[in-house]
């Protein structure tokens, strides 16, 4: 059973929210849509893993990404950002990826804590943080006729936020560590892990070659 409650502070959360809407917003203009096909594909992108955690898995009521105005007027600024940044995209990749990377490992861990906190086991507390995680990426790579970013062979992404959910359970219901102390770390963790494979290049590989 958890002990404390690990609150996500609002610089991670906007931060996150602001650097998943980025993506999408970059993802439109490659795609060529217009202001309207834009602002969805950012707020898919933004807030689609929250969605998808409340209103499918967890049922804890009015998902918080529409409980919470701030959600939407973030998605709102990043995706003007991401119009007038457009043409100069390669430039705030970087800055882009560590804001991903954190949101990566921040939404992860809250996904876990939630559902452990709704009283279902580790096994889908584990599947439910992947999907409040990656979601957003699987929803904008879909809604843009993509292959999912996640089914591909590649960086280490999804198994990177999996690294951090273990550390963070085990931390946390093994080490009786306080939640605080036990995400916080683990949210450091997957930003180094994600960090080293993209330094070094560490890919996955595909199980068979493709047909």
């Amino acid at each position: 059973m958890l002990t404390g409650n690990f609150e996500l502070p609002v610089a991670f959360d906007i931060g996150a929210v602001a650097a998943f809407a980025l993506t999408g917003a970059f993802a439109g203009v490659r795609r060529g849509y217009d202001i309207v096909g834009i602002f969805f594909l950012s707020a898919a992108t933004a807030l689609g893993g929250g969605l998808i955690r409340d209103g499918i898995f967890l049922h804890n009521g009015v998902p918080l990404a529409v409980r919470n105005p701030e959600y939407i007027v973030t998605v709102v600024i990043a995706c003007i950002a991401g119009l007038l940044l457009s043409s100069r995209m390669k430039r705030f990749e970087r800055w882009i990826a560590i804001g991903d990377a954190l949101g990566l490992g921040t939404y992860a861990i809250v996904g876990v804590q939630m559902t452990l906190k709704a009283g279902l086991g580790i096994a889908p507390a584990l599947f439910i943080g992947l999907l409040n995680a990656v979601g957003g990426g699987l929803l904008r790579d879909v809604l843009a006729r993509e292959e999912p970013l996640v089914f591909k062979p590649g960086e280490f992404y999804v198994l990177v936020a999996l690294a951090g959910e273990v550390c963070f359970v085990f931390m946390a219901t093994v080490l009786r560590i306080d939640l605080k102390t036990a995400a916080i770390t683990a949210i450091i963790l997957t930003l180094v892990l994600r960090y080293l494979t993209v330094r070094f290049k560490w890919r996955t590989r595909p199980f068979a070659a493709p047909p």
